[in-house]
């Protein structure tokens, strides 16, 4: 009897049980489908956050970074947390007043049409990019760890079941309710599976000692990824926490601003130890199995548990990879029928075919990550090039919501091609690297163009009341 297998197979019913009961509150409208109605509470605005945050690449994607640079790989957890809670603080609360859908909805209100065309374009792009990550690492999780039943593509069909499955029967409700769940489970696996571990290592000074001597910093905070790093790790989060559309998505389904900060807020405080304890866990697989492919090392140490303690570490690590998914198709699909269909190609569209259009959208935008996932290598490099391109979005949320003066109507798109082709450049020219990571790029030059589009275009944007209220507030 294959114990992990059964848990897993476990977890996966019970997630479309919580999907079946979450379609009854997700039904009626639009609405409700695509923002829970704007009634999620504090508790679900966290574990949606915490969900959508740790991932895969938070997780074992971390690991497996520890097996390699030591302890210091957790910092991008906390980053994570770090920009969850600059979130909270900073505009989770102006989002919420704003009582929009999308980020490129907030384009159209106060810019240019060429500006908000560029916001969709690149926002349906980057949702999709990491979308389709989500199943690279579902499937090499399952495969990895059990690999006579799973291959890759078997492990990545089964996750695309799941992923799809989950968020077309109950949209942001099903996401949310799910993540109570998910956050659970891989919150408890990771944490107990690494106690356990610790304790049949013989503590921290035998695993002190039982590491090779290779001059790798595995037990500093700091040293394996160095302080430079750091700071751009939570450079690059703190970023796309201010204007990815998975993320602001879970904010507008807050009951109120209240709900929305302290979400936030307490989310990121739950993930800012959590980067640790999986990091932790890689530098005890390094000292189980000090010859193997980073990649190999963690799966070996997890199967070498007790097998129910294996199964539930399983389905922990595949829970942070369901979390993250679920939410991003849904605000994909969003993207596109509230941004496209409905702006551009059926703006009278009745409410009912609407929900329609959307729950379409999930299915193949789902079946087309699935087939653009199939052609992706280098996940984490991947992300976080991709990631970067919040950069752009950042910067003109920042400037509409607190120096509306300074935004001009044509600012939009002149600031996201620039990110656009900041980007291209990184990647093809490389005399352009002048900084150790793209984004400090990306900001430079996306603030440069938006202040210089101030300087020349004399078309000023229409502000809405409720932006020139908070304007009047930081003032």
């Amino acid at each position: 009897m294959n114990i992990p297998f059964l848990i897993v197979c476990t977890y996966i019913a019970l997630l479309f049980l919580i999907s079946y009961f979450a379609q009854r509150r997700s039904a009626g409208n639009a609405a409700n489908y695509i923002l829970a109605g704007r009634q999620l509470s504090t508790p679900l605005i966290t574990v949606s956050i915490v969900g959508l945050a740790v991932g895969g690449a938070s997780t074992i994607g971390v690991a497996e970074q520890a097996y390699k640079v030591g302890l210091s790989a957790g910092w991008y957890t906390t980053a994570w947390g770090i920009g969850a809670i600059v979130m909270g603080l900073l505009v989770a609360k102006r989002y919420r007043e704003l009582n929009i859908t999308t980020v490129p909805e907030l384009l159209g209100r106060h810019y240019d049409k060429k500006g908000m065309i560029a916001g969709i374009s690149c926002q349906i792009l980057i949702q999709l990019v990491v979308m389709s990550l989500q199943y690279i690492a579902g499937g090499s999780i399952l495969s990895a760890l059990m690999p006579e039943i799973f291959t890759l593509t078997s492990g990545m069909l089964t996750s695309a079941a799941v992923f799809i499955g989950v968020t077309l029967i109950g949209g942001m409700w099903s996401a949310s309710l799910s993540n109570l769940l998910n956050v659970s489970l891989k919150y408890i696996g990771i944490i107990l599976a690494t106690i356990i571990s610790v304790s049949q290592a013989g503590g921290i000074e035998k695993i002190q000692g039982q590491l090779p001597a290779n001059n790798v910093p595995y037990l500093s905070f700091f040293d394996g990824v160095g302080v430079i790093g750091i700071f751009t790790w939570i450079i690059v989060l703190v970023t796309v926490n201010l204007s990815l559309q998975s993320i602001i998505q879970i904010s507008l389904g807050a009951k109120d601003i209240q709900a929305a900060r302290r979400g936030f807020i307490i989310g990121g405080l739950m993930m800012l130890p959590i980067g640790f304890v999986s990091a932790l866990l890689g530098v005890i697989a390094k000292t189980m199995f000090p010859d193997v492919s980073p990649a190999m090392a963690l799966p070996m140490t997890i199967m070498s548990l007790n097998p129910v303690l294996a199964g539930i570490t399983l389905a922990a690590l595949w829970a942070a990879d369901v979390s993250t998914a679920c939410n991003l198709l849904l605000s994909s699909a969003t993207l596109f029928s509230q941004d496209i269909y409905k702006k551009f190609m059926n703006p009278n569209v009745s409410d009912k075919k609407f929900l329609i259009v959307t729950k379409g959208s999930v299915f193949f935008l789902g079946l087309f990550t699935l087939l653009l996932a199939m052609t992706i290598s280098g996940i984490i490099s991947t992300l976080m090039i991709g990631l970067s391109l919040t950069a752009s979005f950042s910067i003109i949320v920042l400037f509409t919501l607190f120096a509306p003066g300074l935004c001009r109507k044509n600012a939009a798109f002149y600031t996201i091609l620039t990110g656009v082709i900041v980007l291209i450049l990184w990647q093809t020219v490389p005399a352009t690297h002048i900084f150790p990571h793209v984004i400090y790029l990306e900001w430079l030059a996306c603030t440069a163009t938006f202040l210089l589009t101030y300087l020349i275009d004399p078309k000023p944007i229409m502000v809405a009341d409720s932006i020139k209220t908070a304007f009047s507030k930081v003032q």
